[in-house]
């Protein structure tokens, strides 16, 4: 003989197994609360690349700066308004110097903590390098 309440006792199990309302909007709300906390106490994601290009608007008077370091230009790319004047610090423990590939500027051999600095009057690119390490190169962009 069948159970005349197998079915409802069957429904009624199922119906028990499955959460209410407020208990899915409890989880989602503890859930929410674990991962803000999760990210909070994680700190700064991961550093974005930085784009190495300033650029700025200078007066004539306006003086930029342009760090040697690590064997490289920083930035490698710097735009200036006519009349800017650059200034390059050498922060190596190697010598360094800045050339211009056309010649219209080229700076002594730069010790660390030295600095070298060009007026520039005329726009262009001017593109550099190190005359001792060619691989070394940027540019100032003058508008």
């Amino acid at each position: 003989m069948q159970d005349e309440f197998a079915p409802v006792r069957a429904h009624g199990a199922r119906a028990a197994a499955r959460p209410r309302g407020g208990a899915i909007i409890a989880a989602t709300a503890l859930l929410a609360v674990l991962v803000i906390a999760a990210w909070a106490m994680a700190g700064p994601g991961p550093r974005v690349a930085r784009r190495e290009t300033a650029a700025a608007r200078p007066n004539a008077a306006t003086k930029l700066e342009v760090t040697i370091s690590e064997f490289a230009f920083h930035p490698r790319t710097l735009e200036v308004s006519a009349g800017a004047t650059v200034t390059w610090t050498n922060a190596d423990g190697d010598a360094h110097t800045v050339t211009s590939e056309n010649g219209a500027f080229t700076s002594p051999a730069l010790d660390s903590g030295e600095t070298f600095s060009q007026t520039f009057t005329a726009p262009g690119t001017y593109n550099y390098f190190c005359a001792l390490h060619p691989q070394m190169t940027a540019q100032v962009i003058v508008k």
